[in-house]
């Protein structure tokens, strides 16, 4: 699951954490989908079912880990036992450096890639702050610096990183020759326009992550 609450993504509502695996399943992911009319009553996968059907389709699975990094580790450290594929096929990626460090701690056979928005501990992606109390909100826009400092001077090494996930908004053809000479590669999130698509392609010669191959989306941070 995506986001912190499931009205986004499925025709139930309330949080997450809030909810059993079995509330979860009887879940309609594709109730909100535009092929929603194609795929009626379909149910959220365990996370096993959405690796064999990703494997099955040769997809390259990108598994954005949101938190609880030991819990984390551990369930992907014994998918890539059971699925060796996943080595060459899958990148494990996060806003939180210690869930990457772990992974690689792990096992350092697996590739992995930070996440990252500049602003995103105190603002959200539309650019609204997340507090309201001023002390906190500048507290964290504090935090935001020694955060993005850190990432981009020191954390990538040490976590081992093979690729830095970026959001669209901030990347630039000096952006990606900095990593490039660094032998990591930007993938940019989330390229949705054809517009952008083809500066990527074209200008940047960078990959990205879209939530459409076909068509044009909204944009998502």
């Amino acid at each position: 699951m995506h986001d912190e609450t499931v009205e986004r993504t499925t025709d139930g509502s309330g949080r997450l954490r809030d909810l059993t695996f079995d509330e979860i399943r009887r879940l309609n992911p594709s109730a909100k989908h535009r092929l929603r009319n194609k795929f009626q009553g379909e149910k959220v996968p365990t996370l096993r079912e959405a690796v064999v059907e990703s494997m099955h389709r040769n997809l390259i699975i990108y598994f954005d880990v949101k938190g609880h990094a030991s819990q984390a580790v551990d369930a992907l450290k014994q998918l890539y036992l059971e699925f060796p594929r996943l080595y060459n096929n899958s990148v494990v990626c996060s806003f939180m450096p210690d869930v990457v460090y772990k992974m690689r701690q792990a096992d350092r056979n697996v590739v992995t890639a930070l996440t990252h928005r500049p602003w995103h501990l105190s603002h959200f992606g539309d650019g609204t702050p997340r507090f309201s109390s001023s002390w906190k909100h500048y507290l964290y826009m504090m935090m935001d610096v020694i955060l993005d400092w850190s990432l981009h001077s020191f954390l990538w090494r040490l976590c081992g990183v093979s690729a830095f996930l970026i959001q669209k908004n901030f990347v630039s053809q000096e952006y990606v020759r900095h990593w490039s000479s660094k032998g990591i590669q930007v993938v940019a999130w989330t390229v949705n326009t054809f517009a952008e698509k083809s500066y990527y392609e074209s200008v940047l010669e960078s990959s990205y992550i879209t939530d459409s191959l076909v068509e044009d989306c909204d944009p998502h941070y």
